[in-house]
């Protein structure tokens, strides 16, 4: 399964300068990347798309999309074989059961749907529940490491599978609880949560290590679902959405030491910030040492993250020294070249990572030509202010 003509390392057959890639990204997570910034650029290949086999491929349902081995690693290696994956893109075959599959491995029933996956919340009473602990004969969980065996021998060595997300902290408590309770809890109860978030905390990497021992390459490297990153070592997204609902004084209460202490049972950590409601934590998150870097997202259906309302939360991230992560779809393709050149020019090119949409071939040419023309080796005015500042 190994390509090696290609040069040393996996992972190869359906990307080509993965060795450069990989120099880049241990770059980005030090804030030391050099050259343009990382970028995320697949092409489609229009000459090798096949509609009969589309068609055959096709979900059939929730079984099919989700837990059937053989036809997940099919679909993917058809998508790997209709585009290339250019810049700091790369092959990464996520298998989620939904966002925040904890909640699933500690007792919620799993509902999957076409577009999403739903948690069904059971917990009446946490005075009444039993301590959370890590159940190796969960239903949930086995069937996931089992699917993520699975897919790994089917896989081989010819693409990545991300970690999946398991999600962390106050999310999965209000998955089990439901969102309204569990905002009551914080009020009436605020020891009783105290006590189950520690147990959230000293279960989480009795899952992750599992799924971490199946798909790390040969030299411990690991990607994570979705965010398309790939670091050296133990490589997560963490995050909390609740943190929208909750005040800055209960998130620094509740939920700050709790992202510190995961954060520290990592090697490369990226925080998902979402929505503008969360906006009003991004001083306590930079406070947290070891979140590497920062990705902001405005919400479904919102602005992308080249908006110069966001520069706030940009310069908050390069001034606590994280790196940025930044997704680019708003307007055309000129407005992306456009609107990125100014984060590129404000924030320099070391610390950035730019996730653009799939694109043609010529697209793709075209922009990583120009950012390695235009965007190379760029210090950033917002980074000299601080200098400046400094001295």
């Amino acid at each position: 399964m190994r390509d090696s003509s290609a040069g040393t390392g996996v992972y190869m057959k359906y990307k080509k300068n993965w060795e450069e890639t990989k120099e880049k990204w241990a770059a980005y997570w030090k804030h030391k990347n050099t050259g343009r910034p990382l970028m995320c650029v697949v092409a489609k290949k229009e000459e090798s798309q096949d509609p009969e086999l589309e068609k055959e491929l096709a979900v059939k349902n929730m079984e099919d999309k989700y837990m059937n081995a053989a036809r997940i690693v099919a679909r993917f290696r058809y998508y790997c074989e209709t585009h290339e994956f250019m810049g700091e893109s790369f092959p990464n075959l996520s298998i989620d059961f939904g966002p925040g599959s904890m909640a699933g491995y500690v007792g919620c029933e799993i509902v999957f749907n076409p577009d999403t996956v739903w948690f069904e919340h059971y917990v009446e009473d946490w005075n009444e529940e039993p301590d959370i602990v890590y159940d190796p004969e969960n239903k949930w969980f086995k069937k996931h490491l089992q699917l993520f065996k699975d897919v790994k021998a089917l896989a081989g060595d010819d693409f990545y599978i991300g970690i999946p997300d398991i999600m962390e902290n106050i999310d999965v408590l209000a998955s089990m609880r439901g969102v309204q309770d569990t905002i009551f809890d914080m009020m009436d109860e605020p020891e009783e949560i105290h006590r189950r978030l520690d147990q959230i905390q000293s279960i989480y990497y009795s899952y992750y290590d599992q799924f971490y021992e199946i798909v790390k390459d040969e030299e411990n490297g690991s990607c994570y679902t979705v965010f398309q990153i790939w670091g050296p070592g133990r490589t997560a997204k963490i995050q909390c959405d609740f943190s929208a609902l909750i005040s800055p004084g209960q998130f620094r209460e509740f939920i700050q030491e709790e992202l510190r202490k995961q954060a520290k049972g990592l090697d490369h950590v990226l925080y998902h910030l979402d929505g503008p409601d969360a906006i009003k934590h991004v001083e306590a998150l930079m406070e947290i040492d070891e979140i590497d870097a920062l990705q902001w997202t405005s919400g479904d259906h919102g602005p992308d993250g080249t908006i110069e309302e966001w520069y706030p939360i940009y310069d908050a991230a390069i001034a606590a020294g994280k790196s940025l992560w930044i997704k680019v779809y708003t307007g055309t393709f000129e407005e992306w070249i456009e609107r990125v050149e100014k984060l590129v020019f404000r924030y320099g090119s070391n610390a950035m990572f730019l996730f653009f949409p799939e694109m043609t071939k010529k697209e793709a040419d075209y922009l990583l030509s120009y950012a390695d023309a235009n965007w190379s080796d760029i210090e950033g005015s917002y980074q000299k202010e601080l200098k400046a500042k400094e001295q």
